[in-house]
């Protein structure tokens, strides 16, 4: 489960922001988790609930945004949805696909007090 891992990074970042900018509670979270990021949400919750315990984000709300999957195709020269992270590009079928959407974990806002 290395959803554990990532969740102590996203803690550590939080903590971090606190002592830099001096709120004392982070009341919401909201992450950009790709829906190729190969991350489960729901897993990441229950491990954030563990892992904020005592911390400044102890209780907070995780607000998860899913983007989509989205690459460019350079042989196609389009942005076309993706399912998997390596595929082939659905519109042509190339393989010479760069990802543009959909494999990024970050925080994107913190919302305390």
């Amino acid at each position: 489960m290395h959803e554990m891992a990532l969740t102590e990074s996203i803690v550590d970042i939080i903590c971090e922001e606190a002592r830099k900018q001096g709120f004392g509670k982070v009341r919401v979270v909201r992450l950009q988790v790709g829906a190729m990021a190969h991350v489960e949400p729901e897993a990441l919750r229950f491990c954030f609930d563990a892992v904020s315990r005592g911390t400044v984000a102890e209780g907070a709300t995780l607000d998860i945004r899913r983007p989509p999957g989205e690459a460019w195709c350079f042989d196609c020269g389009k942005t076309v949805a993706m399912e998997e992270r390596f595929g082939a590009c659905p519109d042509c079928g190339g393989r010479r696909v760069q990802m543009t959407s959909g494999d990024e974990l970050r925080i994107d806002e913190l919302e305390v007090d």
